[in-house]
């Protein structure tokens, strides 16, 4: 091959690649967190917080922005489509790395679970007579029988999901809005930031808050189809982090004025009973049907992806290649990791709301704190390049910390069983590596994943 035609082939490459901008990559990160979460999980963090959910909303936001920086910086440094796990692997350790993806993975496989969950939840509260087991049952038959025939959401059905979610809480402000001044009461409050039990309470809201985040760091792993990528994936993830946050606060806040206090009847599906009292009993059905259609099509997308992504891994040998890399002859899906997915799921019926979140964020919190951390030692290991101490010490540090702490705020029984999956990770590593004398198995699959 002449240089003139492999410049030629390059120049097309890229041009078939470089195709997203900044605007693209902001719509793309907020499609990927689900804005109408916030009132999903709002009676959850209403009570954690004793009425301060603006605030827990607040601490959760600065925590993701400290974090959201540290991602940028290593997708400038890294830019490859990356996650948690490709920074940590390389910028600490392929073993740390190997925990990293291991506590990531903990997020994929029991998302499902917590999306089925909270749907679950707000049905019941619509319809209390029928058990709640049903509603769980419900969802993980249909979802499954439909990801194992092979049923995709197309990307357009998504993006006017999400389109149709922030229409839903724009009218929730601004009914709220209008219930609070035809009722005369005051705007104006700062009982939303602070709530009334403290730091603490808001701290341990804050825990659970996060789980309204999830998503933002996905950006990264579109680094190799952006147009200036050193320059937009790194806005991209902040003006995600910063947008989310603001959304989740100015929601929380209004809706606290109309619902305050911290201890609801019904806090797993307050959020339906709020709209029924600020719209009447049409934008009640109008908000929990949004709703409902919204968890359906996350809980279809998210148990196909983790399906799909442990197919991945044991088409890679990270796990058993019998089972998890196995295809279905007649539907060419990964039917035995879509039934581990529905397996899993049925924990729903036996668990809260608060603790699910709680176990979810355990591994959100692990992974943040690393990718802080890789910060740190990627400054070290390149101290002549004349880097900035306080972008690269001072901030990731201050990030990690706020992880870690935020951490050990989670649920006590979310922690036991993170540090269990955290446990069995580390002596899967130790098989795997035999004794840590040879180099983990690369988990490709989570780092195209994240």
């Amino acid at each position: 091959m002449t240089v003139s035609e492999d410049h030629g082939k390059q120049a097309h490459h890229g041009t078939l690649q470089k195709q997203l901008h900044l605007r693209s990559l902001v719509l793309f990160g907020l499609a990927y967190m689900t804005p109408i979460i916030v009132l999903g999980i709002f009676g959850v963090i209403a009570e954690l917080s004793d009425g301060g959910s603006a605030g827990s909303y607040l601490i959760a936001t600065v925590a993701m922005l400290f974090t959201a920086l540290s991602y940028g910086l290593m997708a400038k440094h890294f830019p490859v489509a990356g996650s948690a796990y490709t920074y940590v692997r390389k910028a600490l350790d392929s073993r740390l790395g190997f925990v990293v993806g291991w506590a990531i993975l903990l997020d994929y496989l029991f998302l499902p679970l917590v999306i089925w969950l909270i749907g679950g939840s707000y049905l019941q509260g619509q319809f209390p007579s029928v058990p709640f087991f049903v509603w769980i049952v419900s969802f993980i038959v249909i979802t499954s029988a439909l990801n194992v025939i092979g049923l995709k959401v197309a990307d357009r059905a998504n993006f006017a999901l999400m389109t149709v979610q922030l229409l839903i809480l724009a009218l929730f402000v601004i009914l709220s809005i209008t219930h609070l001044v035809s009722g005369s009461q005051s705007l104006v409050s700062t009982t939303p930031f602070t709530g009334g039990s403290g730091f603490s309470a808001l701290a341990a809201g804050a825990a659970v808050a996060a789980y309204s985040f999830l998503g933002f760091d996905a950006i990264s792993t579109l680094t190799e189809e952006t147009h200036d990528a050193e320059r937009n994936v790194p806005r991209a993830i902040v003006l995600v982090a910063l947008i989310g946050g603001g959304i989740f606060i100015v929601v929380t806040y209004f809706v606290t004025l109309v619902s305050p206090g911290g201890t609801f009847d019904n806090s797993a599906s307050l959020a339906s009973d709020i709209a029924k009292t600020i719209g009447g009993s049409l934008f009640g059905a109008v908000f929990l049907t949004g709703l409902i259609v919204g968890q359906f099509a996350s809980g279809l997308a998210a148990q196909a992806a983790v399906s799909r992504l442990l197919y991945a891994m044991g088409r890679d040998r990270v796990l058993p290649e019998g089972a998890f890399g196995w295809l279905s002859e007649r539907f060419n899906t990964p039917v035995f990791n879509i039934a581990l997915c529905g397996v899993i799921g049925l924990a729903a019926i036996f668990l809260d709301v608060a603790t699910s979140t709680s176990f979810i964020n355990f591994g959100a919190f692990t992974a943040f704190t690393f990718v802080n951390l890789a910060v740190i030692a990627y400054f070290l290991r390149h101290r002549d390049e004349h880097l900035s101490p306080w972008r690269y010490i001072l901030l990731p540090a201050l990030g990690a910390a706020i992880d870690i702490y935020l951490l050990t705020e989670l649920d006590s029984k979310a922690l036991i069983l993170g540090l269990s999956w955290l446990g069995i990770g580390v002596v899967y590593l130790l098989v795997l590596t035999r004794g840590l004398t040879k180099e983990p198995p690369e988990m490709t699959a989570i780092a195209e994943a994240e």
